[in-house]
């Protein structure tokens, strides 16, 4: 580990909104290394050769060829970079996990998939569970591809609810196996895994737990039919049912009861790397409909000289700038903190579960944001291509319909969103993060006379970096009274609570941006970054807006009189610019930049 790492004070998940943040302390895709850079160059190639010049076999429900180009991907190491190098694996930090798997889900949702349920899902809770003897056993396999694993969790009663599920196991007489019985369903990779990560309940156990199972027909395992789906037409997705299949006791994974922290662990990785899998679809679908629109001419004209058509290219780029930055801003801290428990004497498994853990605030914010970016972008793909984009000979529309199962992995960003409030909460409350400070700070300013002194905003960004402090305080204002006047029960209020999540997202988004721009202008120049800086103020200018909006809406919902009276002003004044930013300028500004270089090339 680095020197800067070890000097520098990280800050704690959920801390960016209690702390300043220096732009020299963020990660940006700007400071990958060369071997990082390298990677990211093979991945891409290994993506146009196999996967995007053949994305009519993914939309014609090829399955054999999903598998197939897995195996390649395993051929190439593209499966073993989380994985250590103990177990075959090559043993990459963090960052290069996401690097890879950003770039290595763009071309279709159903490589992506079946990508993402292998390396992580299927994979990951072997190598952060598992004992040495488990790992030994399955991890290179999976890591090289010759064998590929699928993850038993949800059941027709048990989704969002994970821990609910009824699939039973129950101990033999002789105390070496358990018989598993039970149903599962919406699994991935299901038609050609080698193993399954299976949740099940002993007993009356309180909690689920974890087992390895391998997958032998003739041990009671049967699958359903394909799903039939919107999206992922090439992903493999089947019911599972285990009827008295025998496991040995030594594939236990972790200990009994174990089961649901297993899943939920397993999910703020995922979270996280979904955000990746979410980037490069959008940086493909810019750099189609940018193509596109330079070439169609209507009305004597290419449409993307057209105001409408610059509006969407700009806003689309804005989005997965900004998804970019906030997701690799996470992924370092992540590797950072990492790095500091295993130089304190904690094992990778330690090391990576708690190092995840620390961050599962930004993880559910990414994993809600990046995935609703997907889904804007790619439908304004299918709108610039117009007709075209809504047949099935482009691949606008395939796009689109992959896009939308993103919003319900890993935990719907319903559940997300209050996840990502509620475990804030929780951690102010157990003083990880000091939240109590800076709400009753705020209370005071509100009751203060406020300061109609002129501030200066001569400095790049000094406005832009006043206004995100402003809207923290929003946050602060809202939760804070939330908190106060419902006390625990505040988890009963769902809405108050997306509304509250919806600000702590645009929060770290918007500034996420603004300190990736700022920390790139220092080592170039502001004309160098000119249109990352107008991405980062169009953005902020967006976020201010869903803000006002998300503010107004709990602040009437939860208060009344003179207390609603002053929240609302309090509102109006920490989301007013003093200088507005030309809206209709910035756009443009962006979308020409793009039509020139004809496709995104801030990545």
């Amino acid at each position: 580990m680095s020197t800067d790492t070890m000097q520098k004070d990280i800050l704690r998940g959920g801390q960016f909104l209690v702390k300043e943040t220096n732009s020299e302390d963020v990660f940006t895709l700007e400071d990958l290394n060369e071997e990082q850079r390298m990677m990211r160059e093979s991945t891409k190639e290994f993506v146009d050769r196999e996967l995007w010049a053949h994305w009519e076999r993914f939309e014609n429900k090829d399955y054999g060829f999903t598998e197939e180009t897995m195996r390649k991907a395993g051929e190439l190491g593209l499966l073993s970079v989380a994985v250590p190098e103990s177990y075959g694996g090559m043993g990459m930090g963090f960052v290069s996990t996401m690097l890879v798997c950003d770039y290595i889900s763009g071309a279709t949702g159903s490589f992506s998939t079946a990508f993402g349920a292998h390396t992580g899902i299927g994979t990951m809770p072997i190598t952060l569970y598992g004992t040495e003897a488990q790992k030994q056993k399955y991890v290179p396999k999976l890591a090289s591809g010759e064998w590929f694993g699928a993850y038993c969790l949800t059941e027709p009663g048990a989704g969002s609810d994970a821990n609910s599920g009824k699939t039973k196991a129950v101990l033999s007489k002789d105390g070496k196996h358990y018989s598993i019985s039970g149903q599962k369903m919406w699994i991935s990779n299901a038609g050609f895994c080698s193993l399954f990560i299976v949740f099940a309940r002993i007993g009356d156990d309180k909690n689920i737990t974890g087992f390895i199972v391998e997958n032998d027909p003739s041990n009671g395992i049967s699958l359903g039919d394909e799903e039939k789906k919107l999206g992922i037409h090439a992903s493999s997705t089947r019911q599972v049912f285990f009827n008295e299949t025998k496991v040995p006791v030594e594939n236990m994974l972790s200990e009994r009861g174990n089961g649901f922290k297993i899943a939920m662990n397993a999910l703020n990785v995922g979270r996280i790397k979904l955000a990746a899998a979410c980037l490069d679809a959008q940086r493909r679908v810019i750099n189609e409909a940018t193509k596109y629109a330079n070439e169609r001419i209507q009305f004597k004209t290419p449409i993307m000289n057209f105001g409408a058509i610059k509006a969407k290219i700009a806003d689309m780029a804005t989005n997965v700038y900004v998804d970019e930055s906030a997701s690799y801003r996470a992924a370092k801290n992540i590797e950072d903190r990492i790095s500091i428990r295993e130089s304190e004497g904690n094992t990778h498994q330690e090391a990576e579960l708690k190092g995840v853990e620390e961050y599962a605030i930004e993880c559910s914010i990414l994993k809600v944001a990046v995935s609703e970016h997907v889904q804007q972008t790619t439908d304004e793909g299918i709108q610039i291509f117009g007709g075209m984009g809504f047949s099935a000979d482009t691949p606008m529309e395939s796009a689109w319909r992959d896009a939308r199962i993103s919003r319900i992995y890993e935990g719907t960003n319903e559940i997300n969103r209050m996840l990502a409030v509620g475990m804030l909460v929780k951690k102010a409350m157990k003083g990880h993060v000091d939240l109590l400070g800076p709400a009753t700070a705020v209370g005071e300013e509100l009751m203060g006379i406020p300061s109609f002194d002129a501030p200066d905003f001569s400095e790049l960004f000094a406005e832009e970096k006043d206004l995100v402090t402003r809207l923290k305080k929003v946050f602060l204002m809202v939760a804070g009274s939330a908190v106060q006047k419902f006390g625990p029960k505040l988890e009963e209020h769902q809405q108050l609570l997306m509304s509250a999540s919806d600000i702590l997202i645009q929060v770290y988004l918007a500034e996420s941006a603004i300190l990736r721009t700022e920390k790139n202008v220092k080592r170039s120049s502001e004309e160098a970054q000119a249109t990352q800086i107008a991405m980062s103020k169009l953005y902020l200018y967006r976020a201010v807006d869903i803000i006002s909006q998300k503010g107004k809406e709990a602040i009437v919902s939860f208060s009344e009189g003179d207390e609603q009276r002053m929240m609302l002003m309090g509102l109006k004044r920490f989301t007013k610019y003093t200088n507005q930013p030309n809206v209709v300028a910035l756009r443009t500004q962006i979308a020409d930049k793009i039509s020139a270089d004809n496709g995104y090339t801030f990545d």
